[in-house]
């Protein structure tokens, strides 16, 4: 994949298979190193599981039975000289942590970070999403909780005004950090 927000949006979306209720996303920019973390509160997975998830050969699909998410995140971090760590618990969650040297000639770029939250929220409009991105310049967060509590009951999330919206709001405020 050629940009963190493509990376960021197969493994969310791992997240929801996994049936989570709270999805969040945080990137933390600082002294040169990306962080990105990815943290739900899933299914979670096994020891056993986890011990081989970021094998290509390991996936919980049918359909077919190579799973690259995982795999080809780990190399993109280990390229630039990071590194990515995962931590899961059955019945509790997991959590995905990615570390890349910003600096590094490999580092991929963020991407459309407004564009992949966005399209998250829309295609999971009953799951809680917050992102959260920090650098040295500042820091916001997107909450869908609170989004809900302005929009109210009735006003879906997956609403194509509200996707438009939510796509501009977050691009506005990436720009500030």
């Amino acid at each position: 994949m050629k940009e963190l927000s493509l990376h960021i949006l197969d493994i969310a979306q791992n997240s929801i298979a996994a049936g989570c209720s709270l999805l969040e996303l945080s990137l933390t920019e600082r002294e040169g190193l990306l962080t990105l973390v990815i943290a739900d509160d899933g299914r979670g997975m096994s020891p056993d599981f986890l011990a081989a998830v970021t094998d290509p050969f390991t996936t919980t699909r049918t359909t077919r039975k190579i799973g690259l998410g995982l795999p080809l995140l780990r190399l993109a971090a280990e390229q630039t000289g990071g590194d990515l760590s995962i931590g899961s618990t059955v019945g509790v969650g997991t959590t995905v942590t990615a570390r890349f040297r910003a600096d590094h000639i490999d580092c991929p770029p963020l991407g459309d970070m407004a564009g992949t939250v966005a399209a998250l929220v829309q295609g999971a409009p009953g799951i809680e999403t917050v992102y959260t991105h920090s650098t040295g310049r500042g820091a916001f967060t997107f909450d869908t909780r609170e989004i809900r509590a302005v929009l109210g009951p009735d006003v879906s999330l997956a609403e194509p005004e509200v996707f438009q919206w939510m796509r501009e709001y977050i691009g506005e405020q990436e720009e500030t950090v």
